[in-house]
């Protein structure tokens, strides 16, 4: 089965001074696990939600704006598609992302 493992930061979240170097190591070690367990797909950082555009279908016509789509205190900063066995291991995943990331993490199937 295949899961989002995503990692929620706050808006003002600025990983160079969130992140020391204990915590870099400890979302290097959870990656290099990822792989030797064979179960990343992918990985990958998202620059601030305030640097999104959002499109929105209004009348027939389409119109961006400037900034995230949802107004919230948090957004998806980075996330991990896994391949894995089943809601166990996915959850397991989960657990090591939020103590490795020191955030709250959230866990979704892919249809």
């Amino acid at each position: 089965m295949r899961v989002l493992v995503a990692i929620h930061h706050a808006d003002d979240y600025q990983p160079e001074i969130a992140e020391d170097d204990s915590a870099r190591a400890d979302i290097d070690a959870l990656n290099e696990a990822m792989v030797a367990a064979g179960v990343r797909v992918f990985v990958g950082g998202l620059h601030p939600a305030r640097e999104a555009r959002s499109l929105r279908l209004a009348g027939g016509e389409v119109s961006i704006d400037d900034g995230p789509y949802l107004a919230t205190s948090e957004h998806v900063g980075g996330f991990w598609v896994l391949d894995v066995a089943d809601w166990d291991e996915a959850l397991a995943w989960g657990r090591r992302a939020a103590l490795a990331c020191r955030a709250p993490v959230e866990v979704r199937q892919f249809h």
